[in-house]
């Protein structure tokens, strides 16, 4: 019935999900009873059956462990760690690695440091283990009492807010140590009090009020070195009661804290802290826990309410709330090692062996005096002295030599010293002469790297002169180059130590890497570069060239020709860096970025003709209006139709703002020219009805800043836009028109000398006297004749017409400067002829005709000249340049019109 009981005690109430050193207990536990079971059982059937079963739990618990190995292996963060081993060394390395399993580090002050201090055996791991759920080692009931736990160790507790570490010392009074070695305990009983936040101190009920078992003199001990080596730090006391007894714990706490006051008062202090309370540096709790073998469940229950009490321990009104002085978790481990250091530092160590002693002070004198001659070498300082400037042949081998012969001397000379002591000198001799001719190993590795990245860059140009494949010559002059440092690497090897040179070929291997790539893409960059300027040569002036002649087909031609330049350009472009061997994707991408690239030129080449659309629009009116068919000048004789002019040269313009509108790079179609025609020329033909400008009102389809099925990123004149510029470009071109109809009238009156009939009859009827008066007195007639010759005369010689051709001022003060002149030139003349000069009748008729002819048509050219020249006036505002081109064209038509109207 009992091993029913216990075993179904292992199977139900086994639960994995709590700890697992617990369980490990429970199995321990139920084995004892089993095995009480088995001693104390008379019958040998029923014995023989509690021997299996027990045998079958013992495996079950062999089982338990191996499980617990592998769990603790899956969870290295839940394990115990030696901070401290029996002999006092540090485990620096460990700490490290407990700090990093736990991320101790990024907690900042929010942690909490819980260590347990008491006899041997007195169940602080097994209290550590059920209050913090850690793994600490237990000691095995089975095997005896006997020492468990050696030196410091530490481990996470689980479960507890803030981050909490336990630290479980070595138990007090054990026979392992003896009665006269207690300087560890002393030694780790201080660390734990000055790392701790709050120290649990284990102790048995039975033993409160007797000096040794209640750790009194442990306690005054490490309060009075405490006070001596640290700064005062608040720490918390909390004295564990084991096994309490019916004795209330409110008659066991006063007696507790009464010995502790008394060990207080009894430490010597310094003058500053004598008279302070135990308050100021400790606080002390008790508590009371039963019989863990015995009360079980008991046990575990009271454990669970201690627990609950390290749940936000340094929170104010916590176990440890009023703390100070607290290490960043980050420092820890660098703070940990420091005070230990200066607890074992104030341990009386005793002096090495008198052999050791005179064994380590001499075998190092004669190192130094070694190191001290290698460095003053003759051999070694010229071989210093080469290796700064340049690669040493044979530099391995010389200076291993060297190295060998001050080993060899030191061997000779340290050969009767201890054999420990001397073998370690020599290791730290040689360590340093290593050392010390490391510096010189280094600079010729760095020669040899620097000789050989400067062959593989002048190797590698010489070659890409010659026209070799680039990637094929870079595969090779790199293998070249690095079988060359190799060699020499291995000709600068010593023989006394393992230094490799692969760091700096790996250092040379990224450095040829680097000059190949940027060669690479220097040569690339400057294939582009080549590409991308005949591109932007071969688009350029073409597109200009289009977009000023503004013919039908624009856009399609501007397509046309982008398509044949690129495509043209790519092939080349594919040949050249075929030798680079790119991989298809960087290929790929340079192909496109140079299709980019002459896209970008026709875009950009369209925005700048966009910006200037308005002067490319007036010199568009104006070579279409000013010219005829066969682009030559006009001249408004009257006969022409100037309305048909005018609307055929706006069309043109017109035209010429919607090719300027959008990009149409792809073949889309659009309604832009339609749009513009039906709402700037036809409505401006039709805007003289009122009603039909009511309705432009509300249906203007260039309200608008896009246009419909134009991407908005291709749109370079907005329907807006438009409609201000139209707007802009009829004002400034009505002046051209105005002035052309003012011609076509001029020259109606210059080739119509006759007055109107009406004037004719008035002149008949009112001037009827002053006729008869002339015939009654010839000599009047004469007189009238003659001032006509002479007036007629002065007419022609100074051209009196073209003078006032431009403006009544100008002319005035023209004739006024020249009449006299003229009047004198024409006496000197007359009186010539009345000498009998030679004058041939037929050159003065001729002369005359010329003369005349010429004003008529300097006067039917006045309105043209005009108009050509407001058109220019017009186009000055945008750039001079366009200035002088209009200036030249309008000499050229000046000079041109009257010879092509004589022929």
């Amino acid at each position: 019935m009992t091993v029913k009981l216990a075993v179904k005690r292992i199977s139900v109430d086994w639960d994995w999900n709590n700890n697992i050193v617990e369980c490990e207990c429970h199995v321990r536990h139920t084995c004892l009873e089993l095995n009480t079971v088995v001693k104390n059982s008379s019958n040998k059937n029923q014995r023989s059956k509690l021997s299996l079963s027990f045998s079958i739990l013992n495996s079950q618990f062999s089982i338990l462990l191996k499980l617990i190995t592998i769990m603790l292996h899956a969870n290295p963060s839940s394990c115990a760690t030696q901070l401290i081993d029996g002999d006092g060394v540090f485990n620096v390395t460990g700490l490290d690695h407990f700090i990093k399993s736990v991320n101790l580090s990024s907690c900042g002050i929010s942690y909490a440091v819980v260590a347990i201090m008491g006899p041997q055996s007195s169940g602080k791991s097994t209290l550590m283990n059920h209050l913090f759920h850690t793994t600490f080692r237990e000691m095995d009931a089975f095997r005896g009492r006997s020492q468990t736990t050696k030196g410091i160790w530490i481990a996470n507790c689980v479960g507890i807010e803030p981050a909490t570490i336990a630290m479980d010392l070595e138990g007090t009074d054990g026979r392992e140590r003896g009665e006269d070695d207690t300087a560890f305990e002393k030694q780790s009983a201080l660390f734990a009090l000055a790392v701790s936040d709050i120290v649990m101190i284990n102790m048995w009920c039975h033993d409160i009020g007797r000096e040794q078992a209640a750790n009194k003199p442990l306690l005054k001990t490490v309060f009075q070195v405490m006070m001596r080596l640290f700064s005062p730090r608040k720490t918390t006391l909390v004295f564990v009661i084991r096994d309490k007894t019916k004795t209330p714990l409110e008659n066991l706490d006063p007696i507790l804290r009464e010995d502790i006051q008394k060990i207080w008062d009894a430490v010597p202090k310094p003058e500053a802290h004598k008279h302070t309370p135990l308050s100021e540096f400790f606080n002390v709790e008790v508590t009371a826990l039963s019989n863990y073998e015995e009360k079980e469940e008991k046990f575990k229950e009271e454990v669970a309410q201690l627990r609950q009490r390290f749940f936000h321990s340094i929170a104010p009104g916590g176990l440890a709330g009023d703390r100070r002085g607290v290490v960043p978790a980050s420092a820890f481990s660098i703070s940990a090692q420091q005070i230990w250091k200066v607890i074992r530092e104030n341990k009386d160590l005793d002096l090495p062996a008198h052999k050791v002693m005179v064994a380590t002070v001499r075998c190092e004198e004669i190192a130094n005096e070694k190191l001290g001659q290698l460095r003053s070498d003759e051999g070694w300082l010229e071989l210093e002295d080469a290796v700064q400037s340049g690669p040493v042949r044979g530099f391995g081998e010389k200076l291993s030599s060297i190295i060998d012969i001050y080993l060899s001397q030191y061997d000779q000379e340290a050969i009767f010293f201890d054999e420990a002591v001397r073998n370690a000198k020599r290791k730290q001799l040689e360590s340093m002469a290593l050392d010390f001719v490391y510096p010189a190993y280094t600079i010729i590795l760095g020669h040899l790297r620097s000789k050989a990245l400067e062959d593989f860059k002048t190797k590698l140009e010489q070659s890409l002169k010659n026209g070799e494949g680039f990637a094929s010559t870079v595969h090779m002059w790199t293998k070249s180059i690095l079988l060359e440092f190799d060699k020499g690497s291995s000709d600068a090897a010593v023989r006394q130590t393992n230094w490799g040179a692969s760091k700096v070929r790996d250092k040379l291997h990224r450095d040829i890497d680097s000059h190949a790539l940027f060669v690479r893409n220097k040569k690339l960059a400057e294939i582009t570069t080549n590409f991308e300027k005949q591109l932007a040569k071969a688009l350029t002036e073409p597109v200009e060239s289009l977009f000023e002649a503004g013919g039908k087909d624009t856009w399609p031609s501007i397509r046309k020709l982008l398509t044949r330049e690129t495509e043209a350009a790519v092939s080349k472009f594919l040949t050249s860096i075929a030798g680079f061997e790119l991989d298809e994707e960087t290929v790929e991408r340079m192909q496109q970025s140079l299709r980019d690239y002459a896209r970008k030129v026709v875009e950009n080449k369209a925005r700048e003709e966009a910006g200037k659309i308005l002067i490319l629009m007036k010199d568009k009116f104006s070579t279409v209006f000013n010219h005829d068919n066969d682009s030559l000048p006009r001249v408004w004789t009257g006969k022409e139709d100037i309305r048909a002019i005018t609307k055929d040269a706006r069309s043109a313009s017109l035209k010429l703002l919607s090719d300027m509108t959008a990009i149409r790079l792809e073949e889309k179609p659009d309604r832009i020219e339609s749009v513009l025609h039906s709402a700037l020329l036809d409505r401006t033909a039709a805007a003289t009805s009122s009603q039909y400008a009511i309705k432009e009102a509300s249906l203007d389809p260039l309200a608008s800043s896009t246009w419909e099925e134009v991407s908005p990123q291709d749109i370079l004149i907005t329907p807006v836009q438009c409609k201000s510029l139209w707007r802009q470009f009829q004002g400034e071109t009505e002046y051209t028109v105005t002035q052309a109809i003012s011609a076509q009238e001029a020259y109606k009156r210059s080739n119509n000398w006759l007055p109107p009939p009406w004037a004719i009859a008035a002149m008949l009827v009112l001037g009827f006297n002053e006729f008869m008066l002339l015939l009654k007195n010839p000599l009047y007639l004469m007189f009238m004749f003659v001032a006509y010759l002479i007036g007629r005369a002065l007419w022609v010689q100074m051209d009196i017409a073209g003078e006032f051709r431009h403006g009544a001022l100008p002319g005035i003060l023209s004739i006024s400067s020249r009449f006299i002149p003229t009047v004198m030139n024409l006496l000197k003349r007359l009186a010539e002829e009345a000498q009998g000069n030679p004058t041939t009748e037929e050159t003065e008729q001729h002369s005359s005709a010329a003369q005349i002819y010429r004003n008529q048509v300097q006067k039917s050219d006045l309105a043209s000249s005009s108009i050509t020249t407001n058109s220019s006036v017009s186009s000055v505002g945008s750039t001079s340049g366009d200035n002088e081109s209009s200036a030249t064209n309008l000499s050229q038509r000046r000079t041109n019109i009257p010879e092509a109207n004589f022929s």
